[in-house]
């Protein structure tokens, strides 16, 4: 059964190859197989949250008819999935080729595990069984995942064989040709622990909440901690594969002097240091820095290469404005130490006391704390603001226009590589899947990217009838001439080969031309 659904062949599929090639199906990239998936995922996830907050009576006390509500709504979602997988399994490949397809989707360890994520709440319908026990069974649901897990573990095992170790760890961390959904998936799982850990260290600032959820702040900063000890360690350890870090204590060293690897250091350092040398010292400050995590999100995101990049190509204009900026300030804070000092000794005691103010008037804040009282400063000031408003606007406009200009060619970097790719007139799955990943850290969606593969066809198209791409003609000058001259030469060519009496009378008739057109023809026509 092909896999694209069309409008010609969806009235002959039966009723279960409809729901496998709709929800199941994950060869066909016109369905709901990833989004169905994404939701179930969630879904599962919620249920292990829950799990947790039950056991915390604060929480699962007041709210115990909301808990059980999603607990209906959780066991529904998953008896309904698990229904239509059974139904549609004489669709699937896995199962069509047996006598009892059925049956077989039955026996299958994904489908024992999603049963027996459900199987025991309808048990307790007729057999009494302990509530702890139940809860427990709910753990279960949690090896729903392995649906997402397995096939790319198995993916990654098949792509790294014969590849050492090392190697394995460093496609692991890092995205490579052999990498797979696998290294994804862990990329994924340490955002979200990113997040996690810091929401933690957020909402634990509040005593009312850290009264309630201390022990459990223990728990997830211990389980976060363990995580991103692992990551840094690994990371260190497969280094040496990177050409940048060739050696083995060479390498390593440079490595861990890198900034993102500095980030993941200081993300974990906070936690033993407070754990060794609380005795001695009081450390708790410490905890604060352990915001420091949210650093690590550079290293899943372009953005701050793209903001690096941007910054380093207008670095000598910043430099400038950001020098006129510091000159206009020492400049109004010793202005206002002049003006005021006398007045407000209390306030304007000194020229870096008076800083404080300056920058805050300058930058158009204002919050009223240090004001001017006499009327040369307070005209001082009036001036002050107007300038400010544009002075310190310059930087930021700067750095928008670079960050916009910079992320502009990136994206035509992937122009680039599709024309590389397409010399042949045709776009490989290898190159595709390459193209996506490139255009997928660019943040251009798949639609995006296949309206550009529709427009370098169209462009290949026109250039070989003898026209070039409209964006060569735009870019340069020379190009728009000999296409100029190009398209002379086709109209002396129509010229010669049509009917030149017939087509000036057809010039002649009003309206079919316009008057450019006409005195166009006529100067062909007269040379």
């Amino acid at each position: 059964m092909d896999s694209n659904i069309t409008a010609q062949n969806r009235p002959s599929l039966t009723l279960s190859g409809f729901i496998h090639a709709w929800f199941f199906d994950q060869n066909n990239p016109n369905n709901y197989q990833k989004t169905f998936d994404k939701w179930i995922y969630l879904l599962i996830i919620a249920n292990a949250v829950c799990l947790v907050a039950e056991h915390i009576p604060a929480i699962f006390d007041p709210y115990q008819a909301r808990f059980h509500q999603f607990e209906l709504f959780s066991l529904v979602v998953f008896t309904i999935e698990y229904i239509m997988r059974l139904f549609a399994a004489p669709a699937d490949p896995e199962f069509s080729k047996s006598k009892l397809p059925r049956f077989a989707f039955i026996r299958s360890p994904y489908a024992i595990i999603d049963l027996a994520a459900i199987l025991p709440f309808y048990l307790a319908l007729f057999i009494p069984l302990d509530l702890r026990v139940l809860r427990l069974l709910r753990l279960l649901r949690l090896l729903k995942l392995l649906r997402a897990v397995i096939p790319a573990i198995q993916e990654f095992a098949q792509a790294n064989r014969g590849r050492t170790f090392r190697q394995q760890v460093f496609a692991l961390l890092n995205p490579t040709p052999t990498s797979g959904k696998l290294q994804e998936m862990i990329d994924s799982f340490v955002v979200w622990w990113v997040f996690i850990s810091v929401v933690c260290v957020i909402i634990e600032s509040v005593d009312s909440i850290h009264y309630v959820l201390g022990m459990q702040f223990v728990y997830v900063d211990v389980i976060s901690v363990t995580i991103f000890t692992m990551e840094y360690l690994f990371r260190i350890y497969s280094c040496v594969e990177d050409p940048r870090y060739q050696g083995a204590i060479k390498g390593r060293i440079d490595a861990a002097k890198s900034p993102l690897a500095i980030i993941d250091f200081l993300a974990i350092v906070p936690f033993f240091l407070e754990g060794l040398l609380h005795q001695i010292f009081d450390l708790r400050f410490l905890r604060i820095f352990r915001l420091m995590r949210l650093l690590k999100l550079t290293r899943y995101t372009t953005s701050t290469g793209t903001l690096s990049k941007a910054l380093e190509r207008e670095w000598p204009v910043i430099a400038a404005s950001t020098f006129i900026m510091l000159l206009l300030v020492v400049l109004t804070a010793s202005l206002g130490f002049l003006f005021e000092h006398q007045a407000q000794p209390e306030k304007f005691e000194n020229i870096p006391q008076s800083i404080y103010w300056a920058v805050i008037t300058l930058a158009s804040v204002g919050y009223g704390d240090i004001s001017p009282i006499t009327p040369v400063g307070r005209l001082m000031t009036i001036v002050m603001a107007l300038v400010g408003i544009g002075i310190f606007a310059v930087p930021a406009a700067i750095l928008s226009t670079a960050f916009n200009d910079q992320l502009h060619k990136d994206r035509e970097s992937i122009h680039t590589d599709l024309m590389h790719y397409m010399k042949d007139g045709e776009l490989s799955a290898d190159e595709r899947v390459k193209l996506l990943e490139a255009a997928a850290a660019l943040h251009v969606t798949e639609q995006e990217v296949d309206l550009l593969i529709e427009r370098v066809k169209e462009e290949k198209e026109l250039a070989q009838n003898g026209m070039l791409p409209i964006d060569a003609i735009k870019r340069e000058p020379e190009v728009a001439f000999e296409q100029f001259r190009h398209s002379i030469g086709h109209l002396r060519q129509i010229m010669a080969v049509g009917d030149a009496a017939k087509v000036r009378q057809l010039f002649d008739v009003p309206g079919r031309a316009t008057d450019d057109e006409r005195a166009v023809w006529k100067l062909l026509d007269r040379s």
